[in-house]
């Protein structure tokens, strides 16, 4: 067609009827009018700034109590006294508290508790794991699909409290650290997501393997292992938080509070304004430094999360929404 041509045709069709239509958006036939989804509009201005108001409140809220907990630790007990309880800034620099804690009997074997509970316990629970979703996720496996039914229910109707303590007292785990780790060694949440991720692996993988007469712990090690670290990054970061923050096993299965974790020791400084000593006798922590001492434990609980999260943060895209879409 020539450019005259085709001229021509556009101005006969811009010349054509015009069709009106309602208010409403419907033409005169009957049809409705076309409308783009909401997600397919240009951003307004209006919206654009709301949006950006709404994060930048919703991000004061979350720092403002981390700001004021790290300046009241920091803080020394003389100016946390004359600000009323907390401080937005330490004037008075001081790192008595976190030296009071980590020289301390009772804070500083609870903070090793925890940091030992936590590797030790994301590395048990990370095994089992790892092991019983590629055994739930190869096909042909004898009472693999029982043995995922029954993980489901009891996951969908956990034990009580009492049924949990009578089976660990009974396996004579009572007053021990096992006891922290055993009865929650595996996660259902976590269990679905990496049977899910090994599923989702091409199937001509293990067909090679087989086929150089690999077993299957050397197609687990060598093959699965390896295209999986992400999925595994991410569980293993879920267990090691669990592990991390659970107070409420060390207070039901630990008899000796001076064998508590962190995250236990801390609650009860919370809740009670007490600690535990090294003999397990609870002592009165309402002194001259108890804030700073209160703060200064709320960010050795808190930091090392946030100092693992970052370099993890990446892999939960492609770790965890993959498995949970494949599973």
């Amino acid at each position: 067609m020539s450019p005259a041509t085709g001229a021509t045709a556009r101005r006969a069709k811009d010349s054509g009827p015009k069709v009106s239509r309602t208010p409403n958006g419907r033409m005169p036939g009957g049809r409705t009018k076309t409308r783009r989804a909401a997600w397919q509009e240009e951003p307004r201005a209006l919206t654009t700034a709301g949006k950006v108001l709404a994060m930048v409140l919703i991000t004061a809220a979350v720092v403002a109590p981390f700001w004021v907990v790290l300046a009241t630790s920091l803080s020394s007990s003389r100016q946390v006294t004359a600000d009323g309880g907390y401080s937005l800034w330490p004037r008075e620099f001081s790192l008595h508290a976190f030296h009071q804690i980590l020289t301390g009997s009772t804070t500083g074997r609870a903070l090793v508790v925890s940091l030992l509970l936590a590797v030790v316990g994301t590395a048990v629970s990370l095994a089992a794991t790892v092991l019983l979703a590629y055994a739930l996720a190869r096909p042909g496996v004898i009472g693999g699909g029982w043995a995922l039914k029954m993980t489901l229910i009891a996951f969908l109707f956990p034990p009580g409290i009492i049924p949990a303590y009578l089976v660990v007292d009974n396996l004579g785990l009572i007053d021990s650290y096992p006891s922290l780790v055993l009865p929650v060694v595996v996660d259902v949440f976590n269990l679905v997501v990496l049977r899910g991720f090994f599923q989702g692996l091409p199937g001509e993988l293990f067909e090679a393997a087989r086929l150089d007469g690999a077993g299957e712990f050397t197609v687990l090690w060598r093959i699965v292992l390896p295209l999986s670290k992400s999925v595994i990054a991410v569980v293993g970061f879920f267990y090691g938080v669990t592990y991390w923050n659970d107070f409420f096993r060390a207070l039901f299965y630990l008899n000796d509070p001076g064998r508590w974790p962190l995250s236990t020791l801390l609650r009860l400084l919370v809740t009670q304004g007490v600690t535990a000593d090294a003999n397990g006798t609870t002592a009165s922590a309402l002194q001259d430094t108890s804030q700073t001492t209160l703060m200064a434990t709320i960010v050795l609980a808190v930091v090392p999360v946030l100092v693992v999260y970052p370099f993890v943060q990446r892999f939960f895209t492609k770790g965890v929404l993959t498995g949970a879409v494949k599973s």
